[in-house]
């Protein structure tokens, strides 16, 4: 799909004015959406871009740099890393957001499925964790989307044979698992950036090595304002 990256930038300038004045989310869309007659995937790239900026500034003060994971226990919000990770591969858009995460609007949630590309995207992801030299890493998964088990088996395997400390786990509410885990948390689900103290985005890590700032979708702020 394409998208006129114009339009897209100046809705979402419309867009973020009319957050940063305190104008509920959903209504603020549907104007700006239909002021530019946008269509659905386009509305989703604001939705999942273009923040308040005092609310994205407080998520970009909790968002680590690579080099300051390295020791460090992780906690990975796994289907939201491996769903944007997917994305990736498969060439979806991914959205550069104002809060400095790295997101997809692949739009799944619930009716996500591993896939072929599911295995590839969890090489990358232990490879890239491996590299980084985390301490330790624990993956959550929802246990309410499809063979979320199997899912897990799978990244336990491979954290075993690459000799990464860590567990995968499948829990019904892997959102308080991650808010109470004391070290920093691999999501860009904004809500659970809100409650953790730090962030590192590790999907935009892998996202970003492997399509370069060139095949991300870039509406954040700061770009604009360069």
């Amino acid at each position: 799909m394409e998208f006129r990256q114009d339009q897209l930038v100046t809705a979402a300038a419309d867009f973020r004015h009319l957050l940063d004045r305190g104008y509920p989310r959903r209504a603020s869309l549907t104007l700006v959406g239909n002021r530019y007659d946008l269509e659905a995937e386009a509305r989703e790239i604001l939705h999942r871009g273009v923040f308040a900026p005092a609310e994205a500034r407080g998520r970009r003060a909790k968002l680590l740099a690579p080099e300051k994971i390295r020791g460090r226990e992780l906690a990975v919000d796994a289907h939201n890393v491996i769903i944007t990770v997917e994305s990736a591969l498969l060439g979806r858009p991914l959205v550069l957001a104002d809060d400095g995460v790295v997101r997809d609007i692949a739009r799944l949630s619930a009716r996500y499925r591993p896939s072929q590309t599911t295995d590839r995207a969890l090489h990358l992801i232990v490879a890239a964790l491996k590299g980084l030299g985390v301490g330790r890493v624990d993956f959550w998964l929802d246990q309410r989307m499809s063979k979320s088990g199997e899912l897990a088996a799978a990244i336990r395997e491979k954290l075993s044979a690459v000799g990464l400390p860590g567990d995968a786990r499948a829990v019904l509410v892997p959102e308080k698992e991650l808010a109470e885990h004391p070290g920093p948390t691999a999501t860009s689900d904004s809500a659970l950036m809100d409650q953790v103290a730090a962030v590192f985005d590790l999907a935009g890590h892998i996202a970003g090595e492997k399509a370069g700032r060139a095949g991300l979708i870039d509406l954040s702020a700061e770009s604009s304002s360069n």
